[in-house]
């Protein structure tokens, strides 16, 4: 069986496992080799372990509290044996057989269609858990899954997922709360936050300089001020997690994404 060395590999098991490690101690863990962390804050503790942000390896994920307009391409991965009966992020069994995936971002338990770009193959499966951890790969999908898109074999494959909503079952009818819109939001990239005005300002002037749109989201942690500068407005998620990797690789590495409201 290939692609045993999944991304996910580490963190399905891995995840809950992880996720314990992030609930009990909320300090830095080695859990399958990745190094990570849950982010706890005051307005986040009321949040269920797997809607917390948090950090693998370095690199902050804040996962989605809507799924509305979501859609992604990229590279799809499986994972299979070495993790069958395992726990996945949201506590549940993990079936290889079965049709589920892990995703970085995705609220656990919305239902995607997935489309093979090389064969057209599609599935509609649903996330229940977190990953893949590596760069280019958005989508860890179970051995069932993977065979039915025929990509077993190969390993990876180019994908477009797309998010249905959450699914319900209306006289023997399966339907989804589907998006109207599948490439709409509103997003922007926090940058960074300091307990200075002075700092959080100054550079909020220079990217509104570089960049057009920037502020300062203030607010209180722990009872203290906290100075936020998020960067940009971008109608697309996709857009913005490539402003993510530019900021990153321009000397942010704490960037992520911010939906609106």
């Amino acid at each position: 069986m290939k692609n045993q060395n999944s991304p996910l590999a580490s963190l399905s098991y891995r995840s809950w496992r992880l996720a314990g490690c992030f609930i009990l101690s909320l300090l830095l863990v080695s859990c399958g080799g990745h190094t990570s962390r849950v982010i706890d804050t005051p307005e986040t503790r009321e949040l269920k372990g797997w809607q917390k942000p948090y950090e693998v390896d370095g690199k902050r994920y804040q996962p989605l509290r809507d799924h509305h307009g979501f859609t992604q391409r990229g590279v799809a991965s499986w994972y299979g044996r070495k993790f069958h009966g395992r726990k996945t992020s949201n506590g549940e069994t993990y079936d290889m057989y079965g049709l589920s995936a892990a995703h970085k971002t995705l609220p656990m338990g919305v239902y995607v269609k997935v489309t093979h770009s090389g064969n057209g193959q599609q599935i509609i499966l649903r996330i229940n858990d977190r990953g893949p951890f590596v760069a280019g790969r958005i989508i860890d999908l179970s051995y069932g899954a993977a065979k039915q898109l025929g990509i077993v074999d190969s390993g990876t494959a180019k994908v477009q997922l797309v998010a249905l909503g959450f699914r319900k079952t209306d006289h023997g009818q399966v339907e989804y709360q589907t998006p109207v819109d599948y490439d709409s939001g509103s997003f922007t990239v926090q940058i960074g936050a300091f307990s200075s005005s002075e700092n959080a300002y100054r550079l909020t002037a220079k990217m509104k300089r570089d960049f057009g749109k920037a502020v300062v989201s203030e607010g209180m942690v722990n009872g203290q001020p906290i100075y936020r500068v998020r960067v940009g407005y971008f109608r697309s998620l996709e857009k913005a997690e490539v402003a993510v990797d530019n900021f990153v690789s321009s000397g942010f590495p704490g960037s992520y994404v911010i939906a609106f409201d």
